[in-house]
C-alpha cells in the first residue's frame, strides 16, 4: 500500500482546493511518490526533443512552477506549469473547485489564479540545469482586466520562454471572460503572429516550439479555422483539449451544475473525438497532445490511436493518486506492444488508417 492510500482518506473530507494545496506540499517535501516505468516502446522524439514517455502531466495542477521536478519524478514523460498569469491575480471567488466522486469528474471555475510570471520564472530558474527526469512546458495566460490579450501572452514569452522546453497560449479557458473569442481564426492569427514574433526574437536559437490549448467545444467551422491557422506553420503543435461547459446528462452528482469547466472521466470520450477532428482537419501535419478524461494505460492509448503524439493527466490524479503516471506507462506499453508497435509514433492516428 503506498503512501497516498493511506492519506486518501484524510484528504477526501477536505474542502477540494485544500486538498489540492496539500498534495502539492506532500509533492515538495517527498512524502508521496509514484512508480516510474520506463520500457523502450514508450520513448518517442517530437520537436527534435526526447520524450522518455508520452504521459504528461497537464497544466493546472503546478500552476506556478513549485514542483515540476517531484512532478516528474512520479514517472511523467513531461510536466507543464501554468496557467500563468503577467501579473499576480487572485482567481475567482472560492468556492471555485468542485469533485464529482460519483462521476470520476471535477469542475472548477478557478479564474487564472496566478502569482505571477517573475513568480514562475524565479522558481524555473531554480530547478537542476539537467532535464533528464523529463520536459518542463509553460502554459501561458491573460490577466483578466488586460484587454490587448496578446500583449499578456507577449510578456509571458519574454519572461518564461527561456526556461521552457515548449510554450503554450491557453485561450480555451472557459473561466475568464471572452477568452475562447481568442480561438476564432482572424483573433488566432493575429495573437499567435505576435507570439511568434516575439519568441523568435528573443530567442532566435533553438526556439522551444509552440503551441495553442484549445477547448472541447468547438464547432467543425471552428475546428477547421483552428487547423487553417495551424497548418501555416505558425504554431507548432495543438493541445486538445481543455475543459468543457457541457454537462452530461449522465452526471449524478448534485454539484454537477455548478458553473466552471468540467474534467475527469464525462470528458474523455468529447476530448478523444476532438483530438481525432484535428488529426483529419490537419492531416496529421501538426502534432496534437490529447488530454481529457485519462485515467488508464487504455485512455491514452485511445487518444495517441485517435492522432495524439504525447497525452496529459490531471483529474485522473485526484481520483487515482501519483501512482497513476507510472501505471499508465506500464498499461500503455502492453497495448502498444500487442499490436505489434515498436513505438509510440507508430501508433499515433492508427484509427485513422
Amino acid at each position: 500500500m503506498d503512501a497516498y492510500s493511506l492519506l486518501r482518506p484524510l484528504i477526501r473530507p477536505l474542502q477540494p482546493e485544500t486538498a489540492h494545496h496539500l498534495a502539492l506540499k506532500a509533492l515538495k517535501y517527498r512524502l508521496v511518490s509514484g512508480v516510474p516505468y520506463d520500457d523502450p516502446v514508450l520513448e518517442t522524439e517530437l520537436w527534435g526533443r526526447s520524450f522518455r514517455n508520452p504521459i504528461g502531466l497537464a497544466a493546472g495542477f503546478d500552476k506556478d512552477a513549485d514542483v515540476p521536478m517531484q512532478a516528474l519524478a512520479l514517472g511523467f514523460g513531461f510536466v507543464e506549469i501554468g496557467s500563468v498569469t503577467p501579473r499576480p491575480q487572485p482567481g475567482n471567488p472560492k468556492p471555485r473547485l468542485f469533485r464529482l466522486d460519483e462521476d470520476e469528474a471535477v469542475i472548477n471555475r478557478m479564474g487564472f489564479n496566478s502569482k505571477g510570471a517573475d513568480r514562475a520564472a524565479w522558481n524555473l530558474s531554480h530547478l537542476p540545469p539537467s532535464r533528464q527526469l523529463g520536459m518542463i512546458g509553460v502554459n501561458l495566460g491573460k490577466n483578466k482586466d488586460t484587454e490587448d490579450a496578446a500583449a499578456d501572452y507577449v510578456i509571458g514569452v519574454e519572461k518564461l520562454a527561456r526556461f521552457a522546453d515548449y510554450i503554450v497560449v491557453n485561450v480555451s479557458s472557459p473561466n475568464t471572460p471572452g477568452l475562447r473569442a481568442l480561438q476564432s481564426r482572424a483573433e488566432l492569427e493575429t495573437l499567435i503572429g505576435r507570439v511568434r514574433d516575439t519568441l523568435e526574437r528573443t530567442i532566435p536559437d533553438n526556439r522551444p516550439p509552440l503551441l495553442v490549448k484549445v477547448a472541447p467545444d468547438l464547432t467543425d467551422a471552428d475546428i477547421a479555422d483552428i487547423a487553417a491557422v495551424a497548418t501555416t506553420g505558425a504554431v507548432d503543435g495543438l493541445i486538445a483539449t481543455n475543459t468543457t461547459i457541457t454537462r452530461p446528462e449522465t452526471l449524478r452528482n448534485p454539484l454537477r451544475n455548478e458553473a466552471g469547466g468540467l474534467s475527469g472521466k464525462p470528458l474523455k470520450d468529447l476530448a478523444t473525438r476532438v483530438v481525432s477532428d484535428f488529426y483529419t482537419a490537419t492531416e496529421g501535419r501538426v502534432p496534437i497532445v490529447g488530454v481529457g478524461g485519462v485515467a488508464s494505460g487504455a485512455d491514452a492509448y485511445a487518444k495517441i490511436r485517435a492522432g495524439a503524439s504525447l497525452v496529459q493527466i490531471y483529474s485522473g490524479m485526484v481520483f487515482e493518486g501519483p501512482s497513476l503516471a507510472g501505471r499508465t506507462c506500464r498499461a500503455l506499453a502492453g497495448l502498444l506492444k500487442r499490436d505489434g508497435f515498436d513505438r509510440v509514433t507508430d501508433a499515433v492516428g492508427a484509427d485513422h488508417r
